[in-house]
């Protein structure tokens, strides 16, 4: 999701830059933003809600006079972050009063990238709970207010991003299937893995599988060593990430459905009809991986600072929320505004607005012919890790 960082010296791979300062979920609060399109990742996120609490259960209480710290990474700029945070405050108080002790100070970091929408996020965000509230219990019960003090945190979570041992629990949610980059070999002409005719790796031989993986197992292993330093001893973290069934990564699963069927054949619609080239298209790859569960476990094991509390592959559910699942418009139109909402800033920055516009109309069309068949086969699977330091 963004630049790689040497873990010793913090050093920037600089032809990573470009993507880090341009990659975000759609802005702003229009029809195609992520704000009106992450309805299904909230209800994902509520379906693991027992899993969180798992993970919170684990997590070391210290001395209510010091600030318990919780960090999002990937939040993103929609009201899902703020009510996770929500739940984590309120549980973590809950298990401070049952042990008779008055809960501290709560601080809550919503990181992403710098080229997210802070600005919507944080509109979103109430009003922190006044000092004339009288217990931390009324605060949790008061839905106008938060009971937390808030920061946003720009930067790239493959980076450090925090003090040393500075925060109890980490929480990232469907954000670390976004790779730094796009493998460069995938992108060379003279590279067994280059993706010929391809926008994703859904599909692609297995030299562009390969180089994929690599990138998302060197990208977790980055993420991973922050962390390590940045997590209090007795703290927990929980992750997220589309993950896959198959054991043949070119089989992507529902990642594969969004973007490697009608958004791939709107990119050929579009190389057909004369309005950019081949060339054009090969040069656009989506940088995702859905990861299979021994993908990410190769690498926790490796990295040997966190040792695996669950690993699980937890079925999500459709990304397609309609109110009326007969009507393939309606459907079409989710796909579209899904699948743009996630890439579109990605796809404006590689052949501007006027000819997205012109590919997701051709997604949305190619979506509504084939509703019945999306609402049935596009089901997310997603890979939920709980962590603590060894």
């Amino acid at each position: 999701m963004a630049p790689l960082g040497d873990n010793n010296n913090n050093n920037v791979v600089v032809s990573n830059l470009k993507l880090e300062r341009m990659l975000s979920m759609k802005g702003g609060k229009g029809e195609a933003s992520y704000v009106n399109n992450s309805q299904a990742q909230g209800q994902h996120a509520r379906s693991m809600l027992h899993l969180l609490k798992d993970t919170l259960d684990g997590v070391q209480l210290n001395s209510p006079e010091i600030p318990f710290v919780i960090a999002d990474l990937g939040c993103s700029c929609g009201g899902n972050t703020i009510f996770i945070i929500d739940v984590i405050v309120e549980h973590m108080s809950k298990r401070y009063e049952a042990t008779g002790q008055e809960p501290p100070e709560f601080s809550a970091f919503f990181s992403d990238l710098p080229s997210n929408d802070f600005n919507t996020l944080f509109q979103l965000l109430p009003p922190l709970a006044n000092n004339g509230c009288g217990s931390m219990e009324e605060c949790l019960a008061s839905n106008s207010h938060r009971s937390y003090f808030a920061a946003g945190v720009p930067g790239s979570f493959y980076r450090r991003l925090f003090p040393a041992r500075s925060i109890d629990v980490f929480y990232s949610a469907f954000s670390l299937h976004w790779l730094s980059q796009v493998p460069e070999i995938v992108l060379d002409k003279r590279s067994p893995a280059y993706n010929k005719g391809k926008i994703y790796i859904h599909g692609a031989n297995e030299s562009t599988a390969n180089a994929y993986r690599k990138q998302f197992q060197t990208d977790l292993a980055y993420f991973l060593g922050c962390r390590s330093k940045e997590m209090k001893r007795g703290g927990s973290m929980f992750l997220a990430c589309l993950g896959r069934t198959s054991v043949d990564p070119t089989d992507q699963g529902g990642a594969g459905l969004l973007f490697g069927t009608h958004f791939q054949d709107a990119w050929d619609d579009l190389v057909q009809e004369g309005l950019i080239t081949s060339e054009k298209r090969d040069k656009f790859n989506i940088p995702v991986y859905a990861p299979s569960i021994q993908d990410f476990k190769e690498v926790v094991e490796a990295n040997d600072s966190f040792k695996i509390n669950n690993l699980q592959v937890f079925r999500g559910g459709s990304p397609l929320v309609v109110s009326h699942p007969d009507d393939a418009a309606e459907i079409g139109r989710a796909l579209a505004n899904s699948c743009r909402s996630v890439s579109g800033v990605l796809v404006d920055a590689h052949i501007g607005e006027q000819l997205s516009d012109e590919l997701f109309t051709r997604v949305e069309e190619r979506a509504t012919c084939h509703a019945k068949e999306l609402l049935q086969n596009l089901q997310f699977f997603h890979i939920v890790a709980s962590l603590s330091l060894v």
